[in-house]
């Protein structure tokens, strides 16, 4: 029997924006306005910060001609926006019908979700949580599946038909699933170090959540097993950052991934620290 970790994140972290390489800034910055909804809140030389009004949910740092990051290295499998309504992502989706871009689709039971890709290859998904009062649990395991969604259903919903107009204000980054290189050694650092609830298994997969959601992290070895990192000339994940309530709980965190030996480092935007794969998480205090 696995051992119930002694350090537990605070379970009101959120997540806060992913921060990627792209080949193309006016491409990129363009297709997330475009396609997204997106607002940019920043643009500065070769970095743009994109997002809501209310929140940053990507940093976009140009490197010139980049290719994407084969499948095959551990980093980003996809970043999800998590929209504040049915309606909302039924007013997204038939926004997004008309760009012609091919957009996959799954009911996850505990959600309805869309992906598509970004103009160099980072995986994107947009959904809407059930009411938790939905979701079913065995256990401590929630119940998650890939079935079809009831399109027709959610293009239904009352006020659909509206014109979209970007991304409401209550959008935030809902989850981030990452390519990781070994499964034992990931559960070992997010349960076992950090504390997260190992949700749901499926083969080659880990979802973790704290404060009972039905995932932060997913987790796959999909592709990535045994992976070598992204080349640095490639268009790739940089870092997920990560809010907790406060910096006292940010400093506690720091003494824990002391204490355990894990090297983790200060700087302007949090504290640094990298998972068994090298996928970096940068903790702050969201407050």
């Amino acid at each position: 029997m696995t051992a119930t970790p002694t350090f537990r994140l605070h379970p009101d972290l959120t997540l806060g924006a992913a921060e990627l390489t792209v080949s193309d800034l006016a491409r990129s910055v363009a297709f997330y306005e475009q396609v997204l909804g997106m607002t940019v809140l920043e643009r500065q030389g070769r970095t743009a910060r994109l997002g809501t009004a209310a929140r940053p949910l990507l940093t976009l740092t140009e490197l010139p001609g980049a290719s994407p990051a084969p499948r095959s290295t551990p980093g980003l499998y996809h970043f999800a926006a998590l929209l504040p309504t049915r309606v909302d992502l039924a007013r997204w989706v038939r926004h997004a019908a008309g760009t012609g871009l091919r957009i996959g689709q799954g009911d996850h039971l505990v959600s309805e979700a869309f992906y598509l890709n970004d103009p160099d290859g980072h995986g994107i998904e947009v959904y809407r949580d059930r009411p938790r009062s939905e979701w079913r649990w065995n256990l401590d395991q929630v119940q998650m599946a890939s079935d079809p969604i009831d399109v027709a259903g959610l293009l239904a919903e009352p006020g659909a038909d509206e014109p979209f107009q970007g991304l409401p204000d209550g959008t935030v980054m809902g989850h981030v699933h990452l390519r990781v290189t070994d499964l034992a050694a990931t559960e070992a650092f997010y349960r076992g170090l950090l504390g997260f609830d190992v949700v749901a298994r499926w083969p080659g997969a880990l979802f973790v959540s704290v404060g009972g959601y039905h995932h932060h992290f997913g987790l796959n070895t999909w592709q990535s097993e045994g992976g070598r990192p992204a080349p640095e000339n490639t268009a790739r994940l940089l870092g997920v950052h990560v809010g907790l309530p406060s910096a006292a709980d940010v400093d506690r965190l720091a003494e824990h991934l002391r204490a355990a030996g894990v090297p983790s480092t200060r700087t302007q935007g949090g504290l640094d620290v990298r998972d068994p794969s090298g996928n970096r998480l940068i903790f702050g205090a969201s407050a």
